[in-house]
């Protein structure tokens, strides 16, 4: 039960700075054709999971509860796209480039496939 707090407790955190970061750009691009406001968050969220895994991994900074706050609640609320990235870099430090493509790949292609196709059936 106290994994699941923590990883809701910063989900919130995550999801309202989401909320705030990105309706600040979207104020101030509206009249753009890309959708700045999202690559923002994205772009953010993967420096901030980039220097909280590096944190992690080199100086074992976090206890697992606090990985589970930080990684999975904070970050998985600000944006998933961070989680993708981290698990994209770290095939690449594995030197799994094959994998690591291949999730690049499948998860754009075969993602905005599916969502084509939810919409395309409510249509």
């Amino acid at each position: 039960m106290r994994n699941i707090l923590l990883v809701g407790a910063g989900g919130f955190a995550g999801a309202v700075l989401r909320y705030l970061i990105g309706g600040f750009v979207l104020h101030h691009t509206t009249n753009w054709k890309f959708p700045f406001s999202t690559f923002v968050v994205n772009v953010a969220g993967c420096l901030v999971a980039g220097i909280l895994m590096a944190l992690a991994v080199k100086h074992d900074a976090f206890s697992p509860e606090l990985r589970l706050l930080l990684f999975t609640g904070l970050l998985g609320g600000f944006t998933t796209f961070s989680a993708f990235g981290v698990e994209t870099v770290y095939l690449l430090q594995r030197h799994e480039v094959l994998w690591a493509g291949l999730n690049v790949v499948g998860t754009v292609s075969v993602g905005i496939c599916v969502l084509w196709l939810g919409v395309t059936l409510l249509r």
